[in-house]
């Protein structure tokens, strides 16, 4: 198990240096580089030279990359100019809106998803499996704009009973003191988890349901809920575990989208505006944050799985 666990860290920490890394170059290769994308089209020659040298981009490039990794470090990411603020401020600001908008659709899927695959693996083959099913498929190629319209002009035009927006708070306290706006797009950005949740719940359960183990229990005399919930369920969850870590660079793609579409002022929003307004000091940051919690996101994954994992308890390895 310490083995394990030393050989994820070390991989996540490779990956991590492999994203600044990665960040660094396309720093550099920003057209007309880091200096014109900073100063505008209109900046003089010695005006781009004099921004160089302040920022050490005149030095050599190992020396620039120590530099951007101290910098990095100490939590500079850079400064925005169409903005004027810095980029960890603009972040710091939306990105808690964005995670309270995250963890409120993979909640909302979570508790939706794991009862409609336990009912497809239970009814496997018969029309509340094919049901499901084909409601799944549908969310799953639906693009997410148009599932997002399609809310808007249904409960909020057709039966108004939810706003069109989401709230417009400055502070996370005043976005959560308007609950009614963060239905629409919570549901929005689960919907399309939902569908992938339960199909893998359900692939996970019909596996387990025919081991020797659930058998065995069946001809101790134990109920079929019993069976179900407290013996497939929980070992038909390994999958799901791994999943949660694994899907957030969805969720922020479909949260981009999303947060556009209900004016939410997130990350996505912020992404969508700075790419709109070629700000990439701020696409660059919002980029190596997400990466780095994609990293993290699968590290917790593995963690958690080692843990309810016996194979990996025992012998530090999960084959």
């Amino acid at each position: 198990m310490v083995r394990y666990l030393i050989t994820r860290l070390g991989q996540a920490l490779i990956v991590i240096v492999l994203v600044t890394v990665i960040a660094f170059i396309i720093l550099h290769l920003l057209p007309g580089g880091a200096a014109r994308s900073a100063l505008g089209k209109e900046a003089t020659l010695e005006q781009l030279a004099a921004f160089n040298h302040e920022m050490g981009y005149d030095r050599p490039w190992v020396q620039q990359y120590l530099m951007y990794v101290q910098r990095l470090l100490h939590g500079d990411l850079g400064y925005s100019f169409q903005l004027n603020q810095s980029v960890t401020e603009a972040i710091g600001q939306r990105l808690p809106k964005t995670m309270v908008l995250s963890l409120l659709s993979t909640l909302l899927a979570v508790v939706v998803a794991i009862p409609l695959g336990v009912i497809q693996a239970v009814r496997r083959n018969r029309w509340p499996d094919y049901t499901i099913t084909s409601l799944s498929l549908l969310a799953y190629a639906t693009p997410i704009f148009f599932m997002g319209l399609m809310m808007i002009i249904l409960f909020s035009q057709v039966w108004p009973i939810l706003p069109p927006e989401a709230p417009q708070g400055f502070t996370l306290a005043e976005m959560l003191a308007e609950p009614a706006g963060l239905v629409l797009p919570t549901v929005t950005l689960a919907i399309v988890t939902i569908a992938v949740y339960s199909r893998y719940v359900r692939s996970s359960m019909v596996d387990n349901l025919n081991e020797n183990y659930v058998r065995t229990a069946r001809s101790k005399g134990l109920s079929e809920r019993r069976v179900v919930v407290l013996h497939t369920l929980r070992n038909g969850l390994f999958p799901v575990i791994t999943l949660l870590g694994m899907y957030l660079p969805a969720l922020f793609s479909g949260a981009l989208v999303v947060e556009s579409l209900f004016n939410f002022p997130g990350m996505g929003q912020l992404f969508w505006q700075a790419a709109l307004k070629r700000d990439f000091p701020i696409l660059l940051g919002v980029t190596l944050i997400i990466s780095v919690a994609t990293v993290l996101g699968a590290l917790l994954a593995d963690l958690l799985y080692a843990a309810v994992d016996p194979r990996v308890r025992l012998r530090g390895r999960t084959s």
